[in-house]
């Protein structure tokens, strides 16, 4: 995950300096207080737990290098305590009725659909800022961000204690973003990274997992198809009804009954789950189109990305590919993508809003 402007804001220009300053700082105070893995796993004092976990960071990473031929670059070498539960916070704004995300645009760095914070605070005040002004707004956490190279990004606190295949998921994805970033395409850049992690933890579970993982990862997979798959039903119908010629006022009534029943599907859904909860908590928070698009950041080009995968040699000729598609003119590049295989969200219609850092 690119941390919204978090990592762009830090390449960009001088505009909108209170921005750029939380950025800035935020950003130094982690690289000042991490320290190599190495050396912690030399210190006697170190918690024995906490060094058995950079150990396996190590492996995974490693792994990455080898198996997934991603960049061997400073990279989850070093450790960072950062004394809070997320390292930044995300916020993601779409209008009323439309499920396409405003985008902030930066100096030299291009457009993300996102903008994120270092405090929490000041990343709600600025979703508020956005609700007042009639965009429906979501709030997301974020463990981890890349800096695209920029910086050594470090192993942080806020996953360390992450599952096996959470772990090596989140250190592939963060490596990906070194292979491959488009300016202004989060949707092409996070499919991409969401890709590489899929591929690669379904590798490192064969090679290093046991049964157990291996039949909980097929269980996860299963689950999240059903999600996304839901999910892509319901943000059809609300693609159809923003589409429509009916007045804003039956938009926004059938918009409401649209997210009722996508509410009321998943729990049924969810029976077959064995009491399963992972997905409770995304359920949990107000269902609205900032909080969709989201998962359609994330997602809408990875089946492509995954058939482009099983069509190549190894992963640098697949990596070549992808350079090529990201060189096309954007429509292009997600036609090319989606005509490799159905994509699991539809593409969305309307114009995209963009902001640039100086008006906001």
């Amino acid at each position: 995950m690119l941390a919204g402007g978090l990592a762009l804001a830090l390449i960009a220009g001088s505009a909108h300096f209170k921005y750029y300053l939380q950025a800035g700082y935020g950003q130094l105070l982690i690289i000042s207080n991490a320290h190599p893995i190495d050396a912690y796993l030399a210190d006697p004092s170190v918690d024995v737990s906490l060094k058995v976990r950079l150990a396996k960071v190590k492996r995974i990473r490693d792994f990455a290098i080898r198996e997934l031929e991603l960049p061997d670059s400073d990279s989850f070498t070093t450790y960072v305590d950062i004394k809070r539960p997320y390292v930044a916070w995300n916020v993601i704004a779409t209008p009323e009725l439309s499920l396409r995300p405003v985008e902030w645009c930066f100096p030299i760095a291009g457009c993300a659909s996102y903008r994120g914070y270092f405090n929490k605070n000041d990343a709600l005040a600025f979703a508020r800022s956005m609700q007042k002004a009639g965009y429906d707004v979501h709030v997301t956490e974020v463990p981890a961000y890349s800096t695209l190279g920029w910086f050594s990004d470090p192993v942080m606190s806020s996953f360390i204690n992450y599952s096996e295949a959470q772990l090596a998921r989140l250190i592939f994805h963060e490596l990906a973003h070194q292979v491959l970033y488009v300016k202004g395409d989060s949707q092409f850049n996070e499919s991409f990274a969401v890709a590489i992690e899929e591929e690669g933890v379904e590798r490192w579970i064969a090679m290093h997992g046991d049964e157990k993982m291996r039949l909980t990862l097929m269980a996860n997979n299963k689950r999240k198809k059903e999600f996304l798959a839901l999910l892509a039903k319901y943000q059809k119908r609300l693609a159809d009804n923003y589409a429509s010629d009916a007045t804003v006022e039956m938009k926004r009534a059938e918009k409401a009954r649209i997210l009722t029943a996508l509410q009321d599907e998943f729990r049924t859904v969810k029976v077959g789950w064995n009491g399963y909860t992972g997905y409770d908590g995304w359920f949990a928070r107000q269902l609205n189109n900032a909080h969709i698009a989201s998962i359609a950041t994330y997602h809408s080009f990875v089946p492509g990305f995954r058939t482009l995968m099983k069509d190549q040699a190894n992963f640098q000729a697949f990596y070549a590919t992808a350079r090529s598609l990201a060189a096309l003119p954007q429509g292009l590049r997600r036609e090319q993508l989606s005509g490799l295989e159905k994509v699991e969200l539809p593409p969305v219609p309307g114009e995209q809003v963009k902001v640039s850092q100086e008006q906001t």
